[in-house]
């Protein structure tokens, strides 16, 4: 989190478009993309986090969850390069699977009393606060790249807006 933090700040300091509202979130929600999603996604691939979360390592459907961390974190990384829509499915499938994830986590600490720490602790948060802010950068950054292409509500842009 504080490396999209830190990549979206720096860029935006050393950027020499006009540093408006849209290319501020324009650039904070590439930065978190890339990341959140894509760093995160591709360290979650690499190291297997079944055991800290209190599940059974080392069995065939831990490795489909991590080809899937794989995926979600592609998507984050290519998002560097591709926008428009790509984006908006990138946050999408980002959303689905963690939000999904904090249900699972919700159930295992209700149903199986698993208070471990990837479970019930700051992983569990952060599967809800990053796709909620996330979302909502995203609403925001077309909300406001809307407005300074001074489009209505009800126009559909010519060209991408992201």
């Amino acid at each position: 989190m504080v490396l999209g933090l830190v990549a979206g700040a720096v860029h935006v300091h050393l950027d020499k478009q006009p540093r408006t509202k849209g290319r501020v979130a324009e650039v904070s929600l590439l930065w978190f993309l890339v990341t959140w999603v894509g760093v995160n996604g591709v360290f979650a691939f690499i190291d297997a986090t079944a055991a800290s979360i209190g599940w059974p390592a080392g069995n065939p459907f831990q490795s489909e969850v991590t080809v899937a961390n794989l995926v979600v974190g592609v998507l984050g990384i290519l998002s560097f390069w591709m926008r428009g829509n790509f984006w908006v499915a990138t946050v999408i499938a980002f959303s689905v699977w963690w939000l999904g994830d904090s249900l699972v986590h919700i159930r295992s600490i209700a149903v199986e009393a698993n208070y471990a720490p990837n479970n019930a602790g700051v992983t569990f948060y952060l599967d809800i606060l990053e796709p909620l802010m996330l979302i909502a950068l995203l609403v925001y950054y077309l909300y406001v790249k809307r407005h300074e292409l001074g489009m209505s509500r009800t126009e559909r842009p010519t060209r991408q807006v992201v």
